[in-house]
């Protein structure tokens, strides 16, 4: 492969002239590699890079830590700055990013464009340099778990969806990424999805939207996600890499950790600590039998029996299969199979960090709740750096086949089963049958 062909192209500004489509998979594996040696990033590394970032809705960064990643390999992309209404969010972001804090509401700047230009004119956004928008709004509007809620008034953050359109078509970016929950392309919120989409495509964008599971891009964890992206090109979606007989495990993402107990802090890393637990909490983890052990009958709170849906529940992880998937209850072993396999506690922040594949040199801000939820919440950043790779080579790219087109990831045209859950089920449920009997 010939980086040095790669990043003398992107330099020039002068696109799509090439097919560099054979280089996507070499390409992400160099740049997650580079991810791993992560530090926060000083301005002066990046200022002037050729496509400018703006994250919105922005967490801590791990969709921005993606496009980073890239930035080890071929120096393009200029990280205007990462916008979230929670505090500690945006100051995490801005800490490792080396930007400006944007501690905002996105509705009111979509609201009040005049505000929006001011946060852009604070940043140092060129209308003139090409930019991509990232915008990972709130997910809980969509999830499975508020199934029992769908027939009330709609959440407010479902319409979040639309109000980044409204940034969407002030900027007028060169490409545009959004990544949700797979419920978000479901019949349930098919039309908030639609409505974004046929606004998009006024705009002059071409739209493609896919739901991947982040453990075929290299995340040791089982996270089933939407991603939609648009470009004003016709372009192909990104493909994960990793067959589920190779999908990373969480062996190979925490186990080289020291052992700690419940709420001690391993003296050489502050974020390895997990929640001191009531010791009636460790009497049930003591019964839970190492390596994917499930709390045995009669173990723990008597409701747990009486009620189906709780099997995980206390329930450790397995050594040498993903994890499930990391949400900011993590640290508790009653929100899930969110117990070590082997040690008698809930995950660590280290841990839950590592399982979202964020490298070890990420600093998150704020006390252990705040950082819990920034890791659970955010989106994995091994798998953010194949979604960045994928896009910045369509960009570069002369426009794809025909042929290619039909040979690439197909978008999805129709909303998915409203319980998208079940379908995660059964796919688990089949593979576990075929890799583990």
């Amino acid at each position: 492969m010939n980086i040095e062909f790669l990043q003398k192209y992107a330099m020039t500004g002068i696109w799509e002239t090439e097919d560099l489509r054979s280089y996507k998979t070499d390409l992400l594996l160099m740049a997650q590699q580079e991810q791993k040696k992560f530090k926060p990033l000083k301005k002066e590394m990046y200022s002037g890079n050729k496509i400018q970032i703006i994250d919105f809705f922005s967490g801590a960064g791990g969709t921005s830590l993606g496009f980073a990643a890239v930035n080890d390999i071929i120096p393009i992309f200029d990280f205007l700055g990462g916008c979230d209404i929670n505090k500690f969010s945006a100051e995490s972001y801005a800490h490792n990013f080396d930007t400006p804090v944007i501690n905002r509401d996105i509705i009111e700047l979509a609201e009040d464009k005049e505000e929006l230009i001011k946060v852009l004119d604070t940043i140092g956004y060129d209308k003139m340099k090409p930019t991509i928008l990232i915008g990972c709004a709130p997910c809980q509007g969509f999830t499975s778990h508020r199934k029992k809620h769908w027939n009330e008034e709609d959440d407010h953050r479902n319409n979040l969806v639309n109000v980044f359109a409204d940034i969407v078509s002030f900027i007028q970016p060169i490409a545009f990424v959004m990544e949700n929950v797979p419920e978000f392309l479901s019949n349930r919120y098919w039309k908030y999805f639609y409505a974004a989409k046929n606004r998009y495509e006024q705009e002059g964008y071409i739209v493609k939207e896919n739901i991947y599971n982040a453990a075929s891009f290299g995340v040791p964890q089982e996270r089933f996600r939407s991603v939609v992206i648009g470009m004003k090109k016709e372009f192909i979606l990104p493909e994960g890499y990793l067959e589920p007989k190779n999908y990373k495990t969480v062996r190979e993402a925490i186990g080289a950790l020291k052992p700690v107990a419940a709420g001690v802090v391993d003296p050489s890393d502050p974020m390895h600590k997990s929640a001191a637990h009531k010791k009636s909490t460790i009497a049930v983890l003591k019964q839970v039998p190492h390596d994917g052990g499930n709390r045995p009958a009669g173990v723990g709170p008597a409701c747990l029996d009486r009620t189906k849906g709780f099997s995980d529940t206390y329930g450790r992880l397995y050594w040498d299969r993903p994890s499930i998937t990391i949400t900011h209850y993590a640290r508790n072993p009653a929100s899930g199979r969110y117990t070590h396999p082997e040690q008698d506690r809930g995950l660590t922040a280290r841990e839950a960090a590592l399982l979202q594949s964020f490298p070890i040199g990420f600093e998150f801000l704020g006390k252990s709740d705040d950082v819990y939820r920034q890791i659970g919440e955010a989106v994995p950043p091994l798998f953010s750096a194949g979604i960045a790779i994928d896009m910045l080579i369509e960009i570069l790219s002369v426009e794809p086949t025909k042929q290619q087109l039909k040979e690439g990831p197909q978008s999805i045209e129709k909303p998915v089963s409203s319980s998208y859950s079940s379908v995660i089920a059964g796919i688990k449920t089949k593979r576990k049958e075929e890799l583990y009997g």
